[in-house]
């Protein structure tokens, strides 16, 4: 039997901001290999929870465990494992990324070679630019530099809240593939708080929804995806005939809409080749069956359920 190892482990962790509850009985599991996806809603309590997580701010109850420690008992220990980067990193912009490493080096305490840091920072693609100063940087090479930051001490975990806020399409799938790399070629676990939910579908293996500082749901992203019903446009010959036999038959309340020689369905994965086969099996021509689904439309269908 192959036992998973867990690398953060939360229990009824709650934290109060005088009469608002932030956080409410949240209990999550994180695996080592994870790119683990901590999702919900502006105001949800993702970045307190994070907060706690790096004992910033102390939780009114629960309890948390990292590397199998509490964090509570074993707070150097554990964190001195941990590289984290909260909300926009902050750096000296009149100096080089090379020296701004360094000098975050020495202030932490650590021992630091330059061939580490050079190798840093070329592990976030800046190696070619580390002369320069940060100045210069774009907002996206600036958050690949914070990510340098965390990576500095070669932690076991890393956290990340809201990576890519801010940035343009190009700089998202760049930390999107950074994050790609640091867990497939470094082996990091990586705790991942966003909400650019199609950036978290395509990076994340397991994920948790919270709402109002509750769990909504955890899981496989796979799995969760896999068990939520999707849209499938079907494209047809003869729409009006199409649209007339399905709304006089059971599948009427699966149709969303009809453009053109489109019609949109909201159906489970197992009821695309049934509907098809009813089309077909009533002489109306499919030429294309297109499903759709994504993160965003569960997120947003089970926290409006959740509220």
């Amino acid at each position: 039997m192959i036992i998973e190892d867990k690398v953060i482990e939360v229990r009824g962790l709650t934290k109060d901001f005088k009469e608002i509850r932030a956080v409410d009985s949240l209990s999550v599991n994180v695996y080592r290999g994870d790119v683990f996806g901590f999702l919900g809603p502006n105001g949800a309590g993702k970045s307190t929870t994070i907060r706690m997580l790096l004992t910033l701010i102390r939780p009114k109850e629960g309890s948390i465990k990292i590397f199998g420690k509490s964090l509570m008992e074993d707070r150097n220990d554990i964190l001195k494992d941990i590289g984290a980067i909260i909300e926009n990193p902050a750096f000296y912009n009149y100096l080089s990324a090379y020296k701004n490493l360094e000098i975050l080096s020495r202030m932490s305490g650590r021992e630091i070679s330059s061939n580490k840091i050079m190798e840093t920072l070329e592990t976030v693609g800046l190696k070619e630019r580390s002369a320069s100063k940060v100045k210069t940087y774009s907002h996206g090479m600036k958050q690949r530099l914070g990510i340098a930051q965390a990576l500095l001490h070669d932690p076991e975990l890393i956290i990340l809240d809201e990576p890519t806020t801010g940035l343009d399409p190009q700089g998202m799938k760049e930390i999107r593939d950074l994050i790609n790399y640091l867990s497939k070629e470094k082996n990091k676990t990586i705790f991942l708080s966003s909400h650019i939910l199609s950036e978290v579908e395509q990076v994340a293996n397991r994920m948790i929804i919270i709402n109002k500082g509750k769990t909504v749901v955890e899981g496989k992203v796979q799995e969760l995806l896999d068990s939520a019903e999707m849209k499938v446009t079907i494209e047809v010959d003869d729409v009006e005939a199409a649209g007339q036999l399905i709304k006089d038959s059971g599948w009427a309340g699966k149709l969303l809409s009809i453009n053109n020689n489109k019609m949109v369905f909201d159906v489970k994965t197992d009821e695309i080749a049934l509907l098809n086969k009813y089309l077909v099996s009533n002489n109306i021509s499919v030429s294309s069956i297109v499903p759709t689904r994504s993160l965003e439309e569960y997120f947003l269908k089970i926290t409006n359920e959740s509220n």
